[in-house]
């Protein structure tokens, strides 16, 4: 039987209200295929049995739900930052393009001639002096130039490639087999560390007089190969020197904003952290957390060559002792005889004593007995409980005064941070 019109109008209706019946908020337009019944004999008419489209809606009910996905909590151990005063760069310049070897052709000009351009040179790849960068961790330890375009035919020349920046800290030193290139202490400073290769010639290139119909042309060069270290001066003012688990970390915390990993049990740091103490004056004094070193350091007992190489780059020194522990003064005299041996005068620089876990029942008496034995002053505190830090805190800044004017007569540029 035939389906009046307005009787499918009201069937249709009808499915459509339970086809959007859903719990929802908003407003949503949907194309869907409906099918009829069976007893709906209705002729093949494309505009009448096609898709029925475009329903229409702004029922709170009818339109989907779109709620904002909470971000996950990125843990401390992720936001840690380390310290980078070293890296290993391999370097290689970009390949220059080839050139073209065409001639030249078009109506009624059958000896055009050689008309092949040039390839366009190799990157070059360049270290850059950036102020605004005080660590070498954004370097990476592959580099490869870009490579130059392919000359083209009606003598068009392949372009240059573009050169590659290796943004690096002021006061980075370049080394190459053990040799010093460059000695990068100005801002906008910039050393050539990798040439790219020369573009190739085209056919054009080497027509002459006597060829007339060159067909040769020549391939680009070969980057230059480099593998460089690089080095920092400077990696902080002040470096805590201390045994594995002094607390030189937590310290750290107490005294900056750097949050270095810190637990309630017995670890070591194996990176270097680095945290920048505020003053009213604008001044800012960087100081470094030195992984803990041990007996025989300066024979490479426990990467006590690398640790030890991180306290040369740093201009005074904090030896931070456990009052907690026996013998705090026998801590202080095997401190001083691995950086005497790792390299002479290194123990005799600019230094102040800290005596940590002063809260500790056990400390107290260590500390007068230390006292006793050193003659220099002590600055007990306890990076757990905040007690005496400030005095730590002014006591550095002298410290870093000191290193200014030291520098200033010398003629030298201290470094700031």
């Amino acid at each position: 039987m035939m389906l009046a019109p307005h009787a499918l109008r009201r069937w249709v209706l009808q499915e459509g209200t339970q086809l959007f019946r859903r719990k929802a908020s908003g407003s949503m337009v949907l194309t869907a295929t409906l099918r009829l019944p069976s007893y709906a004999n209705i002729e093949r008419d494309p505009v009448r049995t096609s898709n029925v489209g475009y329903f229409s809606t702004s029922c709170v009910n009818c339109a989907k739900s779109r709620e904002l996905k909470a971000k996950r909590d990125i843990s401390e151990k992720k936001l840690t930052r380390y310290f980078v005063d070293h890296r290993r760069v391999s370097l290689t310049g970009g390949k220059g393009g080839k050139g073209a070897s065409t001639f030249h052709s078009e109506p009624r000009k059958e000896f055009g001639g050689p008309d092949g351009g040039n390839g366009g040179d190799g990157g070059t790849i360049i270290i850059k002096v950036d102020q605004q960068i005080k660590s070498l961790s954004l370097v990476e330890p592959l580099y490869r130039g870009m490579d130059g375009e392919s000359g083209g035919s009606k003598n068009c020349y392949g372009r240059n490639a573009d050169h590659t920046y290796i943004r690096v800290p002021l006061g980075t030193i370049v080394k190459e087999d053990g040799t010093v290139v460059a000695d990068l202490s100005k801002h906008g400073q910039e050393y050539v560390a990798a040439f790219g290769g020369t573009g190739g010639k085209g056919n054009r290139f080497f027509l002459s007089n006597e060829n007339r119909a060159p067909t040769k042309a020549t391939p680009g060069e070969h980057g230059q190969e480099r593998v460089l270290h690089l080095e920092l001066r400077t990696m902080a003012h002040a470096g805590m020197v201390g045994f594995p688990n002094a607390g030189k970390s937590s310290l750290l915390r107490a005294i900056s904003n750097a949050k270095p990993a810190v637990a309630a049990y017995p670890f070591t740091t194996l990176n270097p952290h680095v945290g920048i103490v505020q003053y009213q004056d604008h001044e800012q004094v960087a100081v470094a957390d030195i992984p803990g070193i041990i007996q025989g350091a300066h024979r490479n007992r426990g990467l006590g060559i690398s640790f030890l190489r991180h306290i040369e780059r740093c201009r005074f020194l904090l030896f931070v002792l456990d009052l907690s522990g026996p013998d705090p003064w026998a801590q202080l005299q095997d401190l001083r005889f691995e950086l005497e041996q790792y390299e002479t005068g290194l123990s005799k620089r600019p230094q102040a004593i800290v005596g940590n876990k002063i809260d500790l029942p056990e400390a107290r008496a260590n500390l007068s007995a230390l006292q006793s034995r050193v003659l220099q002053r002590i600055i007990p505190v306890s990076a757990l409980t905040g007690h005496n830090v400030e005095e730590l805190i002014l006591h550095l800044r002298e410290l870093y005064d000191g290193y200014l004017q030291t520098e200033e007569s010398a003629g030298g540029r201290p470094v700031r941070w």
